[in-house]
């Protein structure tokens, strides 16, 4: 009798945790750049069950069972967002429609061929410096700039240059253009600026590779060979004046919020029901 109470207190468990990560998305969805997860279940692994008992037991098996299930993980949706024009010089917004070998992906970002491997899109990010001298990665380009001219992020982490270093820019950003390849420009003569800076633009082969760190910043803990700097021809683009917007959809996200919320209290019901089962054995049964 308690195995099924414990299915139905694990089935209740993943749902709370799949209700926490729509509700997440929820609450990003005016944060520029954000992308999206949704949780994975687990079945917990089968058991062989057989009958027993008896001096000489048949070996009959009766069937297999599964004994709860578990949120395994959290995928990142990395689609891309829509555009939002905001006219501010230091607002940029990534488009990213890497191609490889000219596979088709499907809206996930996925493709699968004859053989069932899979390929992911690669996906392309700003790129910003951390106090320990590490690299990050985002796609909110909701930038800013400090006293001495340094680019900066919402959190105050530097946005690096294809050198490596800091993005510094003497003077004010209404007179700088940013090309598409990332290049800043002088706006009135379209020549580049002192040093000839451009935006740090990264690569990730295999987005899977990344992980969430908040604050719309990710780390890639995957090869090393899975990321390098975007190369020119690499279908990836700056809008200069833009944000994208959050790829959460919001009527799906209310549909997958109630999904969770329903199927937690059905588990919750049959938790009741072998609360009230349990209350009977000790206390009626064990009378008679």
């Amino acid at each position: 009798m308690l195995r099924g109470l414990y299915t139905a207190a694990s089935g209740m468990i993943a749902e709370q945790r799949r209700h926490d990560t729509v509700t997440n998305n929820i609450a990003n969805l005016n944060t520029p750049g954000y992308k999206g997860t949704s949780s994975v279940n687990r079945a917990f692994p089968e058991m062989l069950l057989s009958v027993m008992g008896g001096e000489n037991p048949p070996k009959a098996p009766i069937g297999k069972i599964n004994t709860g299930v578990f949120a395994e993980e959290n995928l990142i949706a990395l689609m891309q967002g829509d555009m939002m024009e905001t006219d501010r010089s230091q607002d940029m917004a990534l488009i990213s429609d890497i191609l490889v070998n000219g596979t088709t992906f499907d809206e996930s970002g996925k493709s699968v061929d004859a053989n069932g491997n899979v390929t992911y899109q690669p996906q392309a990010f700003f790129t910003v410096g951390t106090p320990d001298g590490g690299q990050r990665y985002t796609r909110n380009g909701s930038f800013r700039t400090t006293e001495d001219g340094t680019l900066i992020n919402s959190d105050g982490l530097p946005v690096l240059g294809a050198n490596g270093q800091p993005i510094v820019v003497q003077g004010t950003w209404d007179n700088i253009s940013v090309s598409p390849d990332g290049r800043l420009l002088d706006k009135t003569t379209n020549a580049p600026l002192a040093g000839n800076p451009r935006l740090l633009l990264t690569r990730v082969d295999n987005p899977n590779d990344l992980i969430r760190e908040g604050n719309g910043l990710f780390r890639y803990a995957g090869q090393p060979g899975g990321i390098a700097q975007v190369q020119a021809g690499e279908r990836v683009e700056i809008r200069q004046g833009f944000l994208e917007r959050s790829n959460v959809d919001s009527s799906q996200s209310m549909v997958d919020m109630m999904a969770a919320l329903r199927a937690y209290q059905a588990n919750q019901k049959v938790v009741q029901f072998y609360d009230r089962s349990l209350d009977k054995a000790v206390n009626e049964v064990g009378k008679v």
